[in-house]
């Protein structure tokens, strides 16, 4: 059978240039070319004969030339194509098949790159779709008319989809970047992109401060910085704040000595001289002062001239001046000790009479005030027992295990955190004015967090066939899970918490499997948010640490935060081995290492590292929106006549609320209402919780217990315990087994929240609340399909599909547009399946 030594080739025809198809075949006697199953007629054929010097075979090689109008004009189910067919003696033989098209580039981009300006060390991504044609344009990239190499920079990319991704902007990135099209037919360029790299400035260090300006007096001193430490380029921000700081100074003034005055002049001496002496301190000299000028003494002849050599005579002078001297002496002796005598005299009458000071004072005793007196205002003395069942309540515990009451003592002692304000309209008919003021102890600690989504919100013409199971909801030993998954992936839950963790398909090798496991740290966290930030959401662990996985897993963590993005700043955050805690990405941010994906009640993480993990809000505005859980649970005390209302505050999680159900079952409490969502705003403004319309005459409150008002700092830092207040009530009568009453949370200035209570205290005649709407305890783990909404085969379908970049843009990044993803595109851009990450994350939030 005829060889084919050379068969025809697809083709392009360029503008109205015809093109030639050669077909080349031994042994042939003739070849023909057929075109769209029609044969060619033999005049367009060109045939040339040889033979060949090997084998001695007739060589036959055949051209036909094909016009762009014969293009045009054929209208079929697929492109122009044509064959070549050779005969011999022994029969016939076929070529390839050859299709012929017409190329062409339009002119305009689908998407021309936008020029943007990025701080240093930030992200770009500069998008580019070329003009349709065929064939598809090859795509370059030219930075300032030079083209890019990125082979030549790690730091460029431009393999996802005809984008331009700079990881980590540079000042040497700066400039105008074109995205350039080209194809057999012609070369496009779209619109130049001007991209700016700048630096926000930043403070040099404070200079010493310089002296007191003022070399006397009250003066100032200053220290100066400089916005050099980077300065700011490019536009780049100027530094905030002041660059010189003054402060007051004083400076000591410098005094000139002064001379006092002479001394008497001294006996005259043998030599007939006497002398007079002076000193420097009238005022002496201080702060460098100078120092008095002149001579500190003096001497002179004091005769006059008339020197008296006669000794006799100069010792008779001498015998009477000693005399005189000596009864100046004893006449001053006398004087002082008449006048030191008076005056003790004077201050021992004084020290007599001193005890007329106490006079008018009495010592100050106080008794016990018994049951009777509603005021019990003396915090040091032991209360009776019967008083303390009596004044018991009015403080927001922290431990929701305490079952008995305060008594008064522990009542009134100051406290350092919450602050109780108690009205009565008992110390109004008593004259007081002012409403007195109790505080409590509060203990710093974070909430644990959850999902909203967990709990039912089913019409109150149903609430009586709600079906409480206390039971059924998981004990805080439990909120761990673990399981054994394969090379099929699966999911683990921890049950009623909000918590899951998605390990797609392909993420664990083939034939070998791994035990993950799932947990949340309660009570207290180990991390301390710092400054205005808080905890949004449950810590939560998952591991082994040391294992790696080849695809991303989700991981699904609740949190309490209204979202906005005007309003909070969310980062997530990873503790590492040595037991710190440093920040991963913040949810806005543009990264290739993980993904967050907010949702109003949790938050979906693409990551490829187990470990310890949590989310960490930092609010902006006073507008910022912490969303609580509020419910009220109530149960007999040991006193059948009483009745314990408390009233928790948790955050909006599923997990914050199930620890609640866990202490109050410890406690035999009964969830009296459906819980309710309370929006608590940034605004510093306290939390205010009070219990209304008590019937009369049936119920009664225990005096200064019906409001309670915590401080703004101990609802909005995040606590791992709930917030807990706790009322007591009171019957008349033991025939009274109904309670109707509301509780009212407000936070002031701001939202409120109203919970009717309609209660048998009975325990057979309860109504009962349900918990969750749903249970899934049953299902911790999934493991294999089961586990994914999409059939794995359907999954492919749409992964090959959509991973093929399109022009018109239906590829996996309308994948994700479709699915609410509109930011960070460039982390599934350097996927190696965008859209099969895609599909994880709609498992996870589905």
């Amino acid at each position: 059978l005829p060889h084919f030594m050379e068969e025809p080739d697809d083709a392009y025809i360029i503008k109205s240039n015809p093109i030639v198809l050669r077909c080349k075949a031994m042994p042939a006697m003739q070849i023909f070319f057929k075109c769209n199953g029609e044969w060619v007629h033999q005049n367009e054929h060109v045939s040339e004969e040889s033979m060949d010097e090997t084998t001695g075979l007739k060589v036959r090689e055949v051209f036909i030339n094909v016009t762009r109008q014969q293009v045009e004009d054929f209208h079929g189910p697929e492109d122009y194509w044509c064959q070549c067919v050779a005969w011999s003696h022994l029969g016939t033989s076929k070529s390839r098949k050859a299709s012929v098209r017409i190329a062409y580039l339009r002119k305009n981009f689908e998407q021309d790159p936008q020029g943007k300006e990025v701080p240093i060390e930030g992200m770009i991504v500069l998008h580019c779709r070329p003009p349709e044609g065929v064939p598809a344009a090859e795509v370059e990239w030219l930075k300032n008319e030079e083209p890019i190499d990125s082979n030549l920079d790690e730091n460029i990319d431009t393999r996802a989809d005809h984008n331009l991704i700079i990881r980590q902007a540079r000042l040497s990135d700066s400039g105008n970047y074109t995205c350039m099209a080209a194809n057999i037919v012609a070369k496009r360029r779209s619109m130049s992109a001007t991209v700016v790299v700048y630096v926000n400035g930043g403070w040099s260090s404070w200079t010493e401060w310089s002296n007191c300006n003022a070399r006397c007096g009250r003066g100032w001193q200053k220290r100066s910085r400089t916005c050099t430490n980077p300065a700011p380029l490019n536009g780049g921000a100027f530094c905030e704040g002041m660059s010189v700081q003054k402060i007051t100074c004083t400076s000591l003034c410098p005094v000139d000595g002064n001379w006092e005055v002479w001394s008497e002049w001294s006996v005259c001496s043998p030599e007939c001289e006497h002398l007079r002496v002076r000193e420097c301190i009238a005022p002496p000299p201080r702060n460098g002062g100078k120092y008095c000028e002149g001579l500190s003494q003096e001497s002179e002849n004091c005769t006059e001239g008339l020197c008296i050599q006669d000794i006799e005579t100069a010792s008779d002078i001498a015998l009477y001046s000693g005399l005189g001297a000596a009864v100046i002496a004893v006449a001053v002796l006398v004087v002082g000790v008449t006048l030191y005598r008076r005056s003790q005299s004077e201050y021992g009458v004084d020290v007599i009479d001193s005890s007329a000071l106490t006079g008018g004072f009495q010592t100050f005793n106080f008794k016990t005030v018994r049951q009777g007196n509603s005021l019990l205002l003396n915090s040091s003395l032991q209360p009776e027992l019967a008083v303390s069942r009596t004044y018991s309540g009015p403080i927001c515990l922290q431990d929701p295990m305490d079952k008995e009451l305060m008594t008064e003592s522990s009542l009134f002692n100051p406290l350092s955190d919450i602050k109780v304000k108690v009205q009565s309209s008992f110390m109004v008919s008593l004259g007081v004015t002012e409403r007195a003021e109790y505080h409590g102890k509060a203990h710093s600690g974070t909430f644990p967090h959850g999902n909203n989504r967990a709990f039912g919100t089913i019409p109150a013409r149903n609430k009586a066939t709600y079906i409480q199971n206390l039971p059924s909801v998981s004990t805080r030993s439990e909120l761990k899970t673990t399981a054994v998954f394969g090379h099929l992936g699966g999911r683990l839950v921890v049950p009623n918490t909000g918590v899951s963790l998605l390990i797609p398909h392909g993420a664990i090798p083939e034939e070998t499997s791994w035990e993950i496991y799932l947990a949340i740290t309660q009570r207290e966290s180990s991390l301390q948010p710092e400054g205005t930030d808080v905890l949004l959401g449950p810590e939560v662990t998952c591991g082994p640490s040391d294992l790696s996985v080849s695809a991303p897993f989700a991981l699904t963590i609740p949190h309490c935060a209204e979202v906005n993005s005007e309003h909070w700043n969310i980062h997530l955050k990873k503790r590492t081995q040595q037991g710190k805690w440093e920040e991963v990405m913040s949810v806005e941010e543009e990264t290739t290492s993980c993904y967050c994906l907010l949702d109003p009640y949790a938050c979906h993480i693409l990551l490829n590292s187990f470990g310890t993990y949590a989310l960490v809000g930092e609010p902006i505005s006073d507008c910022a929106v912490r969303q609580l859980k509020v419910a009220v649970f109530g149960c007999l005390s040991c006193n059948s006549l009483d009745y314990n209302l408390r009233v928790y505050c948790m955050d909006n999680t599923p997990c914050a609320f199930q620890e609640v159900v866990s202490d109050e079952r410890l406690q035999g409490g009964q969830l009296l209402e459906e819980p309710k969502l309370l929006h608590f705003q940034g605004n510093t403004f306290s939390l205010q919780i009070s219990v209304l319309d008590i019937p009369p005459f049936l119920w009664r409150i225990k005096p200064f217990t019906a409001c309670q008002e915590v401080p703004f700092s101990r609802v909005w830092s995040s606590s791992q315990t709930p917030l807990h207040c706790a009322f007591s009530l009171e019957r008349y009568t033991p025939a009274t087994t109904q309670l109707s009453c509301k509780i009212c949370v407000r936070q002031v200035k701001g939202h409120e929240q109203i919970l009717q209570i309609h209660t048998s205290i009975l325990e057979n005649e309860r109504e009962t609340i349900a918990f969750f709407a749903h249970d899934d305890s049953n299902f911790p783990a999934q493991v294999g399909p089961k586990a994914f909404k999409i059939p794995y085969s359907i999954r492919q379908r749409i992964c090959a599909t959509f991973d093929t970049p399109n022009a018109k843009g239906k590829d996996w990044q309308m994948l994700a547009q479709k699915n609410s993803i509109n930011r960070n595109l460039s982390y599934f851009a350097t996927q190696s399946s965008p859209s099969a990450v895609i599909l994880d994350l709609w498992e996870a939030r589905h």
